[in-house]
């Protein structure tokens, strides 16, 4: 038997393989699920109070539009996020100045804070 170190959408999980050396199909067994190994992660820096843009689905921040202290109006595009070879507009929900903004070329995740209008 072989133990591997599996990681699968950021969870890390131990999982254990049974060799085959007689060349014929292993019987059925009983799969133990393990728990997950807990996963240190950096901590983002957390976006200043105020209206939180989140990423709508993983990616990565192709382009972004405005800086910390730009002004904003309610629709206005604010980066613009690749996810599965397309482009995805991110647009402001309300009126305000940025008070947070990721940084080009960030990966982000689902729910990911992307800039902060106060």
């Amino acid at each position: 038997m072989k133990r591997y170190t599996v990681t699968v959408n950021g969870k890390v999980y131990d999982v254990t393989v049974e060799e085959n050396t007689n060349g014929a199909a292993p019987a059925a067994a009983p799969v133990q699920s393990a728990a997950p190994a807990p996963v240190q992660t950096a901590a983002p820096s957390a976006p200043a109070a105020g209206t939180k843009v989140n990423a709508p689905m993983p990616g990565t921040v192709l382009k972004m539009n405005v800086s910390v202290g730009d002004s904003v109006k309610r629709g206005d595009v604010v980066c613009v996020l690749e996810a599965m070879k397309m482009e995805n507009e991110i647009t402001a929900p309300v009126d305000g100045k940025i008070t947070y903004a990721v940084a080009k070329g960030a990966s982000v995740k689902t729910g990911d804070a992307l800039v902060s209008i106060g």
